[in-house]
C-alpha cells in the first residue's frame, strides 16, 4: 500500500530521466533491410591504405566495441572473423567549443535609516534587490560526438549509421559516456526494419 504513495514521484523521475537524454541522429538506406543481416565484423576506418598512424580514439576502441557487442548480441546478431554480413565502423570526434551562458543580474539590498520628529524615533526603511538584467559570458567546454556505421559487406554501401553527441565532463571521453552514448544510439536502431 505504501508503494503507491511513492508511484507518482516514481513516474515523475522516470520521464524526467528519459527526457534529458541527448538527441540521437540516425540515417538508414531505405532500399534495404536490416532483418536480413545477422552476422557483423569490426572494420578500422583509415585515410588510405599506407596509413599506419594510431588514431587519437584508440583507447575507446575497448569501450565501444563491447558496448556495441553487448547491444547486437541482445538482438541475435552475432560477430563473425570472416564473411560477415554487415561491417561496423565507429568514430569518436572531441572537439573543444565556446558555448554562452547567462546569469541574471541583482542590485544589492539596502536599508535607509530615518528619523521620525513627530514620533520622535529612528526607523528604518527596507529596499529588497531588483532586477537589472543579465550577464552573458563565454565558457569553454568540450562536446564528444560517438558516431556508428554498418556497411553492407557484399556492396559496400552504408546501410546504418547512428550518432549522438553529448558534453564532456573530463578531458577525454569517459566509458560511461561512451556506454551511454551507444545504448542512446542503439534505442533508435530497428533490426525488423
Amino acid at each position: 500500500m505504501k508503494l503507491w504513495k511513492y508511484l507518482p514521484a516514481i513516474i515523475v523521475a522516470a520521464l524526467l530521466t528519459g527526457g534529458c537524454s541527448n538527441p540521437v541522429y540516425v540515417q538508414k538506406d531505405d532500399s534495404v533491410s536490416l532483418s536480413g543481416y545477422h552476422t557483423y565484423m569490426w572494420v578500422d576506418t583509415k585515410a588510405n591504405q599506407s596509413d599506419n598512424t594510431t588514431r587519437a580514439t584508440a583507447y575507446a576502441d575497448l569501450s565501444i566495441r563491447n558496448a556495441v557487442n553487448e547491444k547486437l548480441n541482445t538482438i541475435g546478431w552475432r560477430e563473425v572473423s570472416g564473411n560477415p554480413d554487415v561491417f561496423i565502423s565507429y568514430d569518436i570526434l572531441v572537439q573543444r567549443l565556446v558555448e554562452q551562458r547567462s546569469d541574471a543580474v541583482y542590485t544589492q539590498p539596502f536599508t535607509r535609516v530615518y528619523y521620525n520628529p513627530f514620533r520622535r524615533s529612528w526607523g528604518t526603511i527596507y529596499y529588497p534587490s531588483q532586477f537589472v538584467g543579465y550577464q552573458y559570458y563565454d565558457v569553454p567546454v568540450k562536446e564528444g560526438t560517438v558516431t556508428i556505421t554498418m556497411m553492407d559487406a557484399n556492396s559496400d554501401r552504408i546501410v546504418w549509421q547512428g550518432w549522438t553527441t553529448e558534453n564532456l565532463n573530463y578531458s577525454r571521453i569517459t566509458d560511461d559516456e561512451i556506454n551511454r552514448s551507444v545504448r542512446n544510439i542503439f534505442k533508435k536502431f530497428d533490426a525488423n526494419s
